[in-house]
């Protein structure tokens, strides 16, 4: 098991675990729209002069089997940065094998080394396994929107 950068020429690689999850939120309840994104602006967005967005690649035996997906913020009001996760899929034959907690926690290493002071994201409301996983991870539920939770992962006080 490995946890790595993404790169430009897995583009291709990302669209599909891109495609996967969008199938899984729609599973949950959580996404009902069309996926609108291409090789091409996964490219020039996360690659391109100035990247939006970046990818960690979670490799089993030398094949993706998921990804984080984030982006940086930035709090005027605080004066800190922060991350939101944007998404974290896991393939389903590899859930629940502790892959989740080494992505998180490759994400919490890349956000330590730039002095996060928390990483954010949300759930499907009725994903309740991923609630407790990202529990025992030492996330807190920042706030709800309906039923829909908002979680916040604090790296330091």
């Amino acid at each position: 098991m490995n946890v790595r950068k993404a790169l430009k020429q897995d583009a291709s690689k990302l669209l599909e675990l891109i495609e996967h999850k969008a199938e899984f939120d729609r599973s949950m309840k959580g996404f009902n729209g069309k996926i609108s994104t291409t090789k091409e602006k996964i490219e020039r967005t996360l690659f391109g002069e100035y990247p939006f967005a970046h990818a960690l690649l979670l490799e089993v035996d030398g094949n993706v089997e998921g990804f984080a997906l984030f982006h940086y913020r930035y709090s005027s009001f605080r004066g800190e940065p922060s991350i939101w996760l944007d998404d974290l899929l896991i393939m389903g034959e590899h859930r629940s094998k502790g892959y989740g907690a080494k992505l998180m926690y490759a994400l919490k290493t890349e956000a330590e080394k730039s002095l996060i002071s928390h990483i954010s994201w949300t759930a499907s409301p009725y994903n309740t396994k991923a609630h407790d996983f990202y529990k025992k991870l030492g996330a807190e539920v920042e706030r709800m929107d309906a039923q829909r939770p908002y979680f916040r992962w604090a790296m330091y006080d």
